[in-house]
């Protein structure tokens, strides 16, 4: 049988010591190192390597860590991974020295008043919503110890690759990089360089567009279901806008008049710059498509009149990607809506605010227009186009191969 080494003093009295400390707590060696173990009654076993050498030498620094950790872990609530690093200096004691919500309120204060100043609405819908699980997270019993994994548990419900999971990322990076410049947070909590493994992609299976097109007569329901109110009035007129003119949700804010200098009439344009695989889409001219009713009858909106007369207002919305949420949260409280999406869903569709888009592509197509005149109009490339709006190569052959039989017929 191989021979068991005698425990030497001083390593029988630090055993001794920390088994003192409380029921579970235990040290021994590990390649030269001290190794602590916490074997809590009815819980995971956890265990954690010291930067310190099981030596006589070393015994009171030992025990003067070890002890430093049973506050943190039973006093603070760490786990003893958590406790080791912040004991270490690898990463901050949460409770000391790092005022979160204070540091937030200075930090909604900086981004609304100071360099490139946001709205109020913006910090609400993009800024605020984040930091505020951050903080709760942070203040927890059981605080992330490292930006790369606050930012990942603040995000983790968003889908990979999304512009809401982007936004968030971006926007808690953000309040890092001011807590460590202008707080003087320990370093530790500088975000990562790059938030691209965070944020992630889309799985490549995601199909394009991600919702289905619903009828003129639903939309026109919809609309109808709105109350006659002034928000109710101007959110019939935000969907109208979406209908008749293929909108981007964002591309509200966009929206302006112009004035052809041949013809001196007025025509809607859309500024809106849409960052793209291929690089940045243009701004375009849009061009509206009326929706037709069940009877046949064409809906005379007059928007165009109504914007350029100062009577078409639209609700409160700034240039940001919150203003898809805002539609979205709108329509959810109407129960219309509600109902469009579950009698979507019977026929196992999606629908969603990106719908009304889909809808003009498909109203666009019925109606004879080409796929490239409809890309054109919609802001992307034909090839995008096609991708995306499969109705859109399928009505385009149709129509191809009717006329051809038309003409066929014409000949003889």
């Amino acid at each position: 049988m191989p021979s068991v080494r005698k425990q030497d003093p001083w390593e029988t009295a630090l055993r001794s010591q920390v088994r003192a400390l409380g029921k579970g707590w235990g040290v021994q060696e590990e390649r030269g190192r001290v190794r602590v173990n916490l074997r809590p009654p009815g819980e995971k076993s956890q265990s954690v390597t010291l930067e310190i050498q099981w030596s006589e030498r070393s015994a009171g620094d030992a025990y003067t860590r070890v002890r430093n950790l049973f506050g943190l872990v039973v006093g603070e609530g760490y786990n003893l991974r958590q406790a080791a690093d912040v004991a270490a200096g690898k990463a901050p004691k949460l409770t000391e020295r790092t005022d979160w919500s204070g540091a937030m309120e200075r930090f909604r204060d900086q981004k609304l008043h100071h360099g490139t100043a946001i709205k109020p609405q913006t910090w609400a819908g993009g800024y605020e919503p984040v930091l505020t699980d951050a903080i709760a997270l942070l203040t927890s019993r059981n605080p992330p110890t490292t930006p790369a994994d606050l930012i990942d548990a603040c995000i983790r419900r968003w889908e990979p690759g999304s512009r809401t999971r982007q936004e968030r990322a971006r926007n808690l990076a953000q309040f890092l990089t001011y807590c460590t410049t202008r707080e003087r947070f320990p370093a530790v909590w500088q975000p990562p360089p790059s938030l691209k493994d965070h944020i992630g992609r889309k799985p490549a299976t995601a199909e394009a567009g991600g919702s289905d097109p619903v009828s003129d007569q639903e939309i026109i329901n919809l609309i109808a279901s709105f109350p006659d109110d002034g928000p109710g009035r101007r959110w019939a007129d935000a969907i109208r806008l979406l209908a008749e003119l293929g909108l981007r949700p964002v591309e509200l804010t966009y929206l302006g008049v112009r004035t052809d200098p041949k013809t001196s009439q007025s025509y809607w344009w859309c500024s809106y710059q849409k960052r793209a695989g291929g690089g940045v889409t243009r701004p375009r001219r849009l061009y509206p498509l009326p929706l037709i009713d069940g009877d046949g009858e064409m809906q005379r909106w007059n928007l165009l009149q109504r914007w350029e007369a100062g009577l078409l207002r639209l609700p409160e919305m700034d240039e940001s990607s919150r203003v898809a949420l805002r539609v979205n949260q709108y329509l959810r409280r109407r129960p219309a809506w509600m109902a469009l999406i579950a009698a979507a869903a019977a026929r196992d569709e999606r629908v969603t605010t990106y719908s009304f888009r889909h809808s003009y592509s498909v109203r666009g197509h019925q109606r004879g227009i080409d796929s490239g005149s409809m890309a054109l109009a919609m802001g992307h490339s034909l090839e995008v186009h096609c991708r995306s709006y499969p109705w859109a190569t399928e009505s385009g052959a149709e129509n191809a191969f009717n006329r051809a039989m038309q003409n066929a017929a014409l000949v003889r």
